[in-house]
């Protein structure tokens, strides 16, 4: 996710130039728009078909595990939330396993992308995902600042049962939980669980509410950097009408997606440095639709109330989630895709 931050930064000089616009497309139900907005991703490409595509992305497998079994997740819910930021997280989480009559683009079929990835015996990460138990640490048991080590910690403590093969522990923290790196170089991570905390390497991601602290950072494209006053683009308004938590499922998703297909760090990355990799998700970060690149998202749609979205999940939810690298288009793609 310190992609993410580094898009921002590339993107700043391109502003001084750039003034808000998109082409829109009428249907039925929704407009298709392509909003400039301030963020270059780092691969860019020529193809008309599928943005981010470039024959200088050497990903490649490292012989590692893959998650192939289908997926406990283990939910940590740190700080005080609100039920129906809750449910809203819950019911992203409980569209990506296929449902029959979902309306595309889906979840489920943004998913299966990432079902493209397979281990050294060829099986695919799964498509099934299942939301195995939850805890809530409303008293702040370990504070209101964690380190990535005190995170652990905190996993630690959650009366969770250890499953090696099929569990990832997602621990989300609140608005009011800073997290070290959090805003500055990170938005969320992933990594495995140390023996000497745990009792045991389990996989685990974070990803933190930027809602009061950063959204212009984490919750982007649902805000945009102060810098750009107000001669530069508007933010999107978001599907669910919660900056902070509808930016959250983008970067769950981005995590989720990296974590199931390396989560110990040996599995699918590019790059020689295997603890600061280049992942499945990021190579794709700021890219949400067809067109996108050069500081434009992509061709995603927008309701008649104005939100922008570019997925469909379960009890009529929309939500806006980055692409991933597909390994077989050797470039990003979403079910969005128009051409």
């Amino acid at each position: 996710m310190s992609m993410l931050i580094q898009y921002l930064l590339l993107s700043a000089a391109s502003l001084l130039v750039a003034a808000a616009h998109s082409n829109s497309v009428s249907t039925l139900n929704y407009t298709i728009s392509n909003p400039h907005l301030p963020r270059t991703p780092k691969f860019v490409s020529s193809s008309k078909k599928f943005e981010g595509s470039s024959n200088l992305v050497n990903l490649r497998y490292h012989m590692g595990p893959v998650l192939s079994s289908p997926i406990n997740i283990y939910l940590i819910w740190y700080g005080n939330w609100a039920p129906s930021q809750q449910l809203l997280i819950r019911d992203f989480l409980l569209s990506i396993s296929p449902t029959p009559n979902r309306r595309p683009p889906s979840v489920s079929d943004w998913w299966r992308t990432v079902t493209l990835y397979t281990d050294q015996t060829g099986a695919n990460i799964s498509r099934s995902i299942l939301i195995a138990g939850e805890h809530s640490d409303h008293l702040y048991s370990h504070g209101h600042h964690l380190t990535r080590l005190s995170i652990q910690q905190v996993i630690a403590t959650a009366p969770f049962p250890v499953d090696h093969k099929k569990g990832i522990y997602l621990v989300l923290t609140a608005t009011d939980v800073t997290v070290q790196d959090f805003c500055r170089a990170v938005c969320g991570f992933h990594y495995f669980t140390f023996p000497s905390v745990v009792g045991y390497t389990l996989p685990y991601a974070w990803v933190g509410n930027s809602g009061k602290q950063c959204p212009e950072v984490c919750a982007y494209p649902f805000a945009v950097p102060g810098y750009m006053g107000g001669g530069g683009p508007g933010a999107l308004r978001p599907p669910n009408g919660d900056v902070g938590v509808d930016g959250m499922i983008s970067v769950i998703g981005h995590e989720l997606a990296e974590v199931s297909s390396n989560p110990l760090v040996n599995a699918w990355y590019a790059g020689e440095d295997p603890t600061a990799p280049t992942e499945i998700g990021d190579l794709c970060e700021g890219l949400y639709g067809t067109g996108g690149g050069g500081g434009y998202i992509g061709q995603v749609m927008k309701d008649r109330g104005g939100r922008s979205y570019n997925l469909r999940g379960r009890r009529g939810r929309k939500f806006l989630v980055q692409w991933i690298w597909s390994p077989t288009l050797k470039a990003c793609a979403g079910p969005n895709a128009l051409d």
